[in-house]
């Protein structure tokens, strides 16, 4: 802002204070605004048009004809002054009459006027009026003139808000109908419905006072919020999480270079001169940036602009004192949570009652919140880009993260579609309820045990729920995903403990934790500090725990512990190799024999097991079988070993099939090689929640699933309908002799017995 405009937007302010302090009712102060204004700019037109039941009224004037005073009216879009509201854009014309959006109207008395110039005032990111001005002379206004309408703008917010001039009803209003209904399109990465209000990780800062009483105090509060902020951005730049080079070092190269950018602060401080608060200069800036946002081709320099509007927001709630996270203020009604990205920490602080889905702008499918969020149950739908432009803090939204999409401030027609469709799927659920105290035994009397899998202490709740028979696959990583240093071996201890007595006499498989690769953690990296270009197949699971002997050997004695007079049943995971479990088990081995020689409790047996994820150990089970007692088969990632196809790369995720004759033989390889010798054989993923897939492991010897909670109930009702021998059968006849399509088969299969399957 040149120091033209600083006076100018002064000057105006200095009188509008005046203005607003006085006793006169709103028409009287609004009236006397645009004298002001006029005066000041030298303006032989100076009008304000305010949302008024969703349509723009001419509510005060200086230079157009006094009668057309609520009178002319304008809908969305219409005109100059609908324009400039629907798109939140400033317009500034040497002719008007030459825009193609000019609507002449003849109660204004206008037609002598030629050049316009107007910006909307906003409310809560919400356009909820229009200030102008207009001149007979034919001239495009300089930028002091503009930026000091858009400053006065932000004085007139406060202003018709505090006078009831317009109701925020009217602008949620307005704002759907400036839009109406958006479909979103992103990246599927938590299966779900859900419907709720759009709430915002990081709420945006109300801003309740625009005119500053001290102008030099608000100095010192930008000065010591900029001190904050800096600190803040150089303290996460040097944390070890973001590693060295890639992605998140640009990013927080980008953060500094705005953190420390001299024109971005004289920018705000010139807004603060004029007369506004320190929050309102924040602001004033940030409109501005918005509007050059809009104009941006280039979609890198659109992500820098992102980056300074997220630094905006962060030194807003610094200034304002409000630091909190929407959970920290407690959700009010169901809501879909909006973030750009979101920690498995933050996630958790949630209220998982009002909490129905999540929108991130980035995320992926191995992100840690989404491992936690899909162990919730809670949707969720990544990479729906310019979000921020299209979805205000409570729309109302429809998420579908089965086909990827969100609907924004849906009509009445698609709420009803919506709900149609969400009540069918809960009438579902409400069926598979029902069969919680049923056991799952087929038509020909064959038992499958059907577990669950877990990671959290509020998931023990669902085996009362679901009438699961056990936690077959407890995923003790969680607690070191959400925790910000390495658990200590009490909270380990404590919450082992905790979910052996929730489970009472049914089963828990503990397997020992498995980070890196996709799960990495800020405290635990690679020695050298490389970022593995295939994490997939690097540095995880029991290849951390082996090197790091000092997380297994704590992990051991917190199981060892919490399990004393109980059945111990514990798995590794990613076993290759036989010498791997014989070094695993010698850790478990070596606290057994500390805490017998001090005397402790412990487990009354022990039972060992591995996760089965590498097809290598296919080719040693032979070796293996006599040291173990169980096998879990991990199906996700077996799928992408065998087919060299990496999970989280969408590209891929269609090009491989769960029902294909390789992972079938492989599978049912896997049971023939180890049929009685005493193990207990189990499919713990995805796989094994589908029914068709269930099915298709039934017939191919799986006896034991473990698999999300809401797969029980229908994987109960599937049971219940099969004849187990009649589907071995099939299998081994597909097996052996492979059709185009073994999907396509089983689907004829099933359809000709009447069973329908999801």
């Amino acid at each position: 802002m040149t120091s033209g405009a600083v006076d100018a937007a002064r000057n105006i302010l200095t009188r509008l204070h005046e203005v607003m302090a006085s006793r006169n009712h709103a028409q009287a102060k609004l009236n006397t605004v645009v004298e002001v204004i006029g005066e000041c700019l030298d303006s032989e037109v100076c009008s304000i048009y305010l949302l008024r039941e969703g349509m723009l009224e001419l509510f005060a004037t200086r230079g157009l004809a006094q009668e057309a005073v609520h009178v002319t009216r304008m809908a969305v879009g219409e005109g100059l002054v609908g324009t400039i509201a629907e798109n939140i854009e400033t317009l500034n014309l040497a002719e008007a009459t030459a825009h193609p959006d000019f609507s002449y109207r003849p109660e204004t008395g206008e037609d002598k006027f030629h050049s316009f110039a107007g910006v909307p005032i906003v409310r809560r990111e919400r356009a909820v009026g229009v200030l102008c001005v207009q001149h007979v002379e034919p001239r495009r206004y300089v930028e002091i003139e503009i930026e000091a309408l858009q400053t006065v703008a932000m004085v007139l917010s406060e202003l018709i808000t505090n006078a009831d001039l317009i109701d925020e009803e009217d602008a949620r209003a307005f704002a759907a109908g400036q839009t109406g209904p958006e479909h979103l399109k992103g990246l599927t990465l938590v299966k779900g419905l859900a419907s709720g209000v759009a709430v915002y990780h990081q709420p945006r800062i109300n801003i309740e006072h625009v005119v500053a009483e001290d102008t030099e105090a608000e100095r010192q509060r930008v000065i010591l919020a900029f001190d904050r902020m800096r600190e803040q951005i150089d303290r996460m730049a040097g944390q070890a999480e973001f590693g060295v080079g890639g992605e998140h070092e640009e990013v927080l190269e980008t953060y500094k270079m705005f953190a420390y950018d001299e024109g971005w602060t004289r920018r705000i401080n010139e807004a603060i001169d004029s007369g506004l608060t320190a929050e309102a200069a924040i602001e004033r800036v940030q409109q501005r940036t918005r509007m050059r946002m809009r104009q941006i081709d280039d979609p890198l320099l659109a992500d820098r602009m992102h980056d300074l509007e997220d630094l905006s927001n962060r030194l807003l709630r610094i200034v304002s004192g409000q630091l909190g996270t929407a959970a920290t203020l407690g959700l009010r009604s169901d809501a879909i949570l909006i973030a750009r990205n979101l920690g498995p920490a933050e996630l958790l602080e949630y209220d998982r009652r009002r909490l129905k889905g999540v929108i991130l702008e980035e995320g992926s499918l191995t992100s840690h919140v989404v491992i936690v969020a899909r162990a919730m149950g809670v949707p969720v739908l990544g990479r729906v880009r310019g979000l921020r432009g299209v979805i205000r803090e409570g729309d109302p939204l429809l998420l579908d993260s089965d086909q990827a999409t969100v609907t924004v401030r849906p009509s009445q027609a698609l709420v009803e579609a919506f709900e149609a469709r969400f009540a069918r799927s809960r009438e579902r659920q409400a069926a598979y309820a029902a069969l919680r105290e049923v056991t799952p035994i087929s038509r020909d009397g064959q038992r499958i045990t059907v577990m669950i899998n877990a990671g959290l202490r509020d998931d023990i709740a669902n085996l009362n729920l679901t009438g699961a028979d056990g936690i077959g696959l407890f995923r003790t990583e969680f607690q070191f995903l959400v925790s910000a240093t390495l658990p200590a071996r009490e909270r380990q201890t404590r919450l082992y403990r905790d979910v052996l007595e929730g489970a009472g006499d049914r089963p828990v498989m503990f397997r020992t934790v498995d980070i890196g690769g996709d799960k990495t953690l800020p405290y635990l990296r690679h020695d050298d500090g490389e970022s593995e270009e295939n994490p997939a197949m690097g540095w995880r699971a029991l290849r951390v725990a082996l090197e790091r002997d000092g997380l297994l050997k704590v992990q051991a004695r917190a199981l060892l512990e919490a399990a004393a007079g109980r059945t111990l049943n514990v798995m590794f995971p990613m076993v290759v190799e036989p010498w791997e479990f014989d070094a695993a088990k010698a850790v478990f081995d070596g606290q057994l024999a500390f805490l017998k020689q001090r005397k402790k409790m412990v487990p009354e047996a022990i039972r060992y097991g591995v996760m089965l994820e590498v097809p290598a150990l296919a080719e040693q089970l032979d070796i293996l079988a006599p040291k173990i007692s169980f096998l879990s088969i991990g199906t996700n990632d077996l799928t992408q070993f065998l087919y060299a196809a990496d999970r989280s790369n969408p590209k891929l995720a269609e090009r491989y099939d769960w029902l294909s004759p390789s992972i079938m033989r492989f599978i049912r390889r896997i049971v023939t090689v180890l049929d009685g010798k005493g193990i207990d054989i189990t499919v713990c993923g995805e796989m094994g929640g589908r029914q068709l897939e269930a099915l298709a492991l039934i017939g191919a010897g799986i006896r034991r699933l473990s698999i999300t909670p809401a797969a029980v109930g229908p994987i109960k009702e599937l049971v219940g309908k099969i004849a187990v021998a009649e589907i071995e059968a099939a299998m081994a006849q597909w097996l052996a002799h492979p059709p185009r399509s073994l999907r396509a088969a089983m689907i004829e299969w099933v359809s000709e017995r009447g069973i329908v399957v999801d």
